[in-house]
């Protein structure tokens, strides 16, 4: 085949939609290269005793090699165990809470035959999605302190003595699993009923002709044709076991040392290291928790792929 001939073949192949994509699709591409391609050079800092002396660049290449040095406070640490165990702890209860509620109600929503209401219990349930944790650190700090806190003042007025809530660990877990899933509930509900909108209502009007009940057209209908993106969502939120939000984590308990034992998670422990100047180990745990969320990314699909091969991304 001559180059004349390739020469037609490529200008076949290439219409005018692949440039308008291409032309589309350049944004989002220069934006990955800047922001997510080149930062991955910051990966050899892991791996050397960072000194802040100059600039980045001759810190980088200045700074001699440390090996896996450090890498051995996260593991090493005695606090490691507690750090992990909330970590993944959290997460494993934030995954499931945070399929199974906004599924559930972004299905009575969807039910809802007054549009208006419908839309107005979106907006309430989106809202805390927009604030920041400084002001939900505010907001619970409003009713959670021990002078002036609108919890313990209702305590003392039915004749109970005030309890000092950032000093006592066993309320906590239960706190920051409400606020988080208070504060990502409107988001995945939102998700899942835009896939619920776009399901095809003859299916319903079939099956009402059939005879089935609301909680059979859920069962055989709704669940079914959701199943996809309730995967994809479960996939993407195991990839990130090993994150936290470090907001709800170290803004909302407002870094008491008391808490320690059921607030610290990885997140708040790079923080730390930062403070401390320890830049080597924090970028160190950092390369751990993103080598460690591509492997669960890769198992979760596996996993899925031997259920469901029709449903697994890749």
């Amino acid at each position: 085949m001559d180059a004349k001939t390739k020469s037609k073949r490529f200008r076949t192949r290439w219409r005018k939609q692949d440039t308008e994509l291409t032309i589309l699709a350049l944004p989002t591409t220069v934006w990955y290269i800047l922001f997510c391609f080149l930062p991955m050079f910051g990966i050899i800092i892991a791996f050397k005793n960072f000194k802040i002396s100059g600039g980045f660049l001759s810190n980088v290449f200045n700074s001699p090699w440390a090996g896996f040095k450090n890498f051995e406070f996260l593991f090493k640490s005695n606090d490691a165990w507690i750090i992990i165990r909330n970590t993944i702890g959290y997460n494993i209860v934030f995954i499931i809470l945070g399929i199974v509620i906004p599924v559930a109600l972004a299905l009575m929503i969807g039910m809802i035959h007054n549009r208006r209401a419908g839309k107005v219990y979106q907006t309430m349930m989106f809202l805390p999605y927009f604030l920041s944790w400084v002001v939900v650190s505010a907001v619970g700090w409003a009713f959670l302190s021990f002078d002036k806190g609108i919890v313990n003042q209702v305590l003392v007025d039915m004749g109970r003595d005030p309890i000092n809530w950032y000093m006592e660990p066993s309320y906590w877990p239960y706190f920051l699993i409400f606020m988080n899933i208070w504060k990502g509930l409107g988001y995945g509900m939102v998700v899942y009923l835009a896939t619920i909108t776009g399901i095809d209502k003859t299916y319903y009007e079939a099956a009402v002709i059939d005879g089935a009940s609301i909680w059979q057209q859920t069962r055989f209908i709704t669940l079914p044709l959701m199943k996809l993106v309730i995967i994809m969502m479960f996939i993407l939120a195991v990839g990130r076991i090993f994150y936290t939000d470090f907001g709800l984590f170290f803004q909302v308990p407002r870094d008491s040392n008391s808490l320690f034992n059921v607030t610290t998670t990885i997140d708040v422990l790079v923080y730390k290291q930062l403070k401390s100047a320890t830049v080597g180990m924090a970028s160190a745990a950092a390369f751990v928790q993103s080598v460690l969320g591509c492997l669960m990314i890769l198992f979760a699909n596996w996993v899925v792929r031997r259920i469901d091969p029709d449903s697994a991304m890749i």
